[in-house]
């Protein structure tokens, strides 16, 4: 259409943190199912994950415009002129705004439950000597009873992306892998900062978290005594 301009909308580093939850979520989903030797790579998968939340949380506090979490967390009348069809923006509308914070708050919850948890048989998580074994199988319990609330809203969130692609013709998908998007109105700036500073603090903060959880603040396990030759 003659009026559209193209903006950047999301950055690389949003593009990025997103398809790589989104291979990583379906990893973690496959090796659990398949059990046995997997589960150590369920465990890896789940650190990742874990790493990846907190670049996206942290992201959201440093990154460009439109991955702020400022711009997009919605206020109760936002939310309201949004329901009543009165919102008009880019990037996460207010309903997406709370379904990625619900998404990004349950993943990492699950990771982190994870690194708590055993299975009883050959899987014991990074954090799994840090609480006792009563407190590692209830936590075990709630990761397991957590997998059902992943799937429910992936799959809301699927489904509202693929309502919003087909039926009200507004393609969410084009834009997280190209990173822009067209727009009319021609007061919409393009998305701006989330330099090269804000990505190394995002990362750091990203590499300390997977190595809190990955057991990096338990101390060290008490060394094998010698062992003695009878006299």
């Amino acid at each position: 259409m003659s009026g559209q301009r193209r903006i950047l909308l999301w950055d690389l580093p949003t593009r990025f943190a997103h398809w790589l939850l989104v291979a990583l979520v379906a990893g973690a989903v496959v090796t659990v199912k398949i059990g046995g030797n997997a589960m150590e790579w369920h465990g890896r998968l789940g650190l990742a994950i874990f790493g990846v939340v907190v670049f996206r949380l942290a992201w959201g506090l440093v990154g460009s415009t439109y991955a702020r979490f400022a711009h997009f967390l919605p206020t109760p009348a936002v939310l309201r002129a949004y329901l009543r069809g009165h919102w008009r923006g880019v990037g996460h509308n207010p309903l997406g705004a709370l379904s990625t914070v619900a998404l990004l708050s349950l993943m990492a919850g699950q990771a982190l439950a994870g690194a708590f948890s055993n299975d009883d048989i050959t899987f014991y998580g990074p954090l799994y000597q840090a609480v006792s074994s009563e407190l590692s199988g209830w936590i075990s319990g709630l990761h397991r009873k957590g997998e059902w609330l992943v799937y429910g809203l992936v799959a809301l969130h699927i489904g509202a992306v693929m309502y919003h692609t087909h039926v009200k013709k507004d393609n969410l998908i084009r834009p997280m892998i190209t990173g822009v998007k067209a727009v009319e109105d021609p007061a919409v700036p393009p998305a701006r900062g989330g330099g090269l500073v804000a990505l190394v603090v995002a990362l750091a903060l990203a590499g300390l978290a997977v190595w809190a959880v990955s057991g990096g603040l338990l101390p060290p396990p008490a060394p094998v005594p010698p062992a003695t030759t009878p006299a």
